[in-house]
């Protein structure tokens, strides 16, 4: 439809959108401060298993997530369009697979291929409609304005979702194990949050209606392109071929991967920081409480930092902000307040670069579609999921690694863990993360050179 191109986000966009991303935080932050525990404390698999697993599993979704985006570019779009059916056409299989990968069958071999397989399966069916979700800025936001305005709508409602986890995550849990037992609780709150999850989704479907072209206009219009230049054919443009042609877009992806690397390494590891180091756990509400209310903020502040500084030097600066305060943290790890008041500021700034990223990236898929002549946008987009499964597979590798410098057992009682135990952790939360991060922000000052005059 010809309106579609010229039609200005609605008001309901501009205030709701991201509420489906609300539900994806509540959701996937079980996996996040949850997994590795649920594996070593309550599963009782060793480190080594614990690592096997989340390696495999996450090492095939960052795989699979280079293809996901091009995949959506090249096949037939569907009734509702090549983007917003996926909306509604995947996510509602999320709560039973992803419940799954808390499920404990037994002590052998069957129950960690059954978490494996779930930890893979559940992925793919949310990463589809999760890159359909942002390809849809790019689709409905037609200026730079209109997608910032949209990225810092879905920044709150992520850093909103974040918030309400803080209790309602531990209560969820709480809940369910005073009814279904402690061992079957993480797979019930898994199943709730990801219903959550999915309903939001469905809710962005309805407002999306009328930004983009239905499956059936899609290909009248590509018949009719091809007939008009039948030497161009139909757009298949690799993900390979996209970054390719865009050493800004190579750059970009290295240093989005390694805030996510310090983003799920930091939240993965504060429930031991707060076990055996404050010992203190239920601090580990209060501490993404505290985060999460500062993401809020964070979010607000994020267009008005893009406006003063632009989307990338708003990116590094907070990477430089990031890095400072976990090395002081790490100097008055002894300080749990103090800790929790570096680490806040920590979660602070990267949540401020939340919102530029969707812009940053766009900025790469319109550099991209330039350069090869056709649209790159669900290709290019696509590749926002890449840094975060990379993030995901380091984690799992750099927490084991962590707490086996300190000697980490499940047997040791908290309030007797020796220095040994808790310098490992602290390496794990603060010098290993302040270390990736400023190779983040030197990656993207001299890796990335695109701005709206280039793009």
């Amino acid at each position: 439809m010809e309106e579609n191109k010229n039609k200005k986000i609605s008001s309901s966009l501009k205030m709701f959108y991201g509420i489906g991303d609300f539900g994806f935080n509540l959701m996937s932050n079980i996996d996040t401060f949850y997994a590795t525990y649920f594996f070593t404390n309550i599963a009782r698999l060793s480190l080594s298993v614990v690592t096997t697993i989340t390696t495999i599993s996450a090492v095939i979704d960052a795989i699979l997530s280079c293809l996901y985006g091009a995949w959506l570019n090249k096949i037939k779009p569907r009734k509702w369009g090549r983007y917003r059916s996926w909306l509604i056409m995947t996510p509602w299989l999320v709560p039973f697979l992803y419940a799954m990968q808390f499920f404990k069958v037994g002590n052998g071999m069957l129950g960690i291929v059954i978490m494996t397989l779930a930890m893979i399966t559940s992925r793919i069916a949310w990463n589809l409609p999760y890159i359909a979700n942002i390809s849809m800025i790019n689709v409905a936001g037609k200026t730079t304005e209109d997608r910032m305005a949209l990225s810092a709508s879905r920044s709150v409602w992520t850093s909103l979702g974040n918030v309400i986890y803080s209790y309602a995550g531990p209560a969820a849990v709480a809940l369910f194990s005073s009814i279904l037992g402690e061992t079957n609780s993480y797979a019930a709150t898994a199943f709730a949050f990801a219903a959550l999850m999915a309903a939001g989704y469905f809710a962005h479907f309805k407002m999306f209606t009328g930004y983009e072209e239905s499956g059936e206009e899609e290909m009248a219009r590509l018949r009719a392109e091809a007939a008009a230049k039948p030497e161009k054919g139909q757009p298949k443009v690799s993900a390979l071929a996209a970054i390719a042609c865009n050493p800004h877009l190579i750059g970009l992806i290295i240093s989005s991967t390694t805030k996510y690397m310090v983003l799920f390494l930091v939240n993965g590891i504060a429930v031991y920081y707060f076990t055996y180091i404050s010992h203190n756990a239920g601090l580990l509400a209060t501490f993404v409480l505290i985060t999460n209310l500062l993401g809020i903020l964070a979010s607000y502040l994020s267009k008005f930092a893009v406006a003063k500084l632009n989307a990338k030097m708003t990116v590094v600066g907070s990477y430089f902000i990031m890095a400072a305060g976990m090395l002081i943290a790490f100097v008055a790890f002894r300080s749990t307040w103090a800790v929790i008041a570096l680490m806040s500021l920590v979660i602070f700034a990267m949540t401020l670069t939340n919102a530029c990223e969707p812009e940053l990236f766009a900025t790469c898929a319109a550099y991209s579609s330039e350069k090869t002549g056709f649209d790159t946008t669900g290709t290019v987009m696509g590749l926002l999921t890449v840094p975060v499964k990379v993030g995901i597979v380091m984690r799992g590798i750099l927490i084991s690694a962590a707490l086996a410098i300190g000697g980490f057992s499940a047997d040791i009682d908290p309030a007797t863990a020796d220095a040994a135990v808790q310098r490992g952790i602290c390496i794990g939360f603060m010098i290993i993360p302040a270390a990736v991060i400023i190779i983040g922000a030197l990656v993207l000052l001299f890796g990335y050179r695109l701005d709206k005059k280039n793009a």
